[in-house]
């Protein structure tokens, strides 16, 4: 299959065993990344060192409040609210809004 990449989003060498298998199809991202379109694909390589291992479809964006965060939101990122909350906060600090990015693999 040919396509077009219209970007680029890095995920930590930690998620990427869930994003191949589908397991994580979501990504909640601050301000600095809320450009994504729907529509997009994005060639997708490690935060730590730059390095490809897929490429995805860019199926959803959305605005989110952190208080808003649920079950749900956390089985697409493959983990329970208490663990997606306390990686949000890791990453970003304290945040109110985020926004969801929904995808699925394209190319692996």
């Amino acid at each position: 299959m040919t396509y077009t990449i219209d970007g680029e989003i890095t995920f930590f060498e930690r998620f990427e065993a869930d994003i191949l298998s589908g397991a994580k199809n979501i990504t909640l991202r601050d301000q600095s990344e809320s450009h994504f379109k729907v529509g997009q694909r994005l060639h997708v390589a490690t935060f730590e060192d730059n390095r490809w291992f897929c490429d995805i479809l860019v199926e959803r964006v959305e605005k989110l409040a952190f208080n808003h965060l649920n079950d749900v939101h956390a089985q697409q990122e493959n983990m329970t609210l208490a663990e997606l909350k306390k990686v949000i906060i890791d990453i970003y600090g304290s945040i109110d809004t985020l926004y969801l990015i929904g995808f699925s693999v394209i190319k692996a």
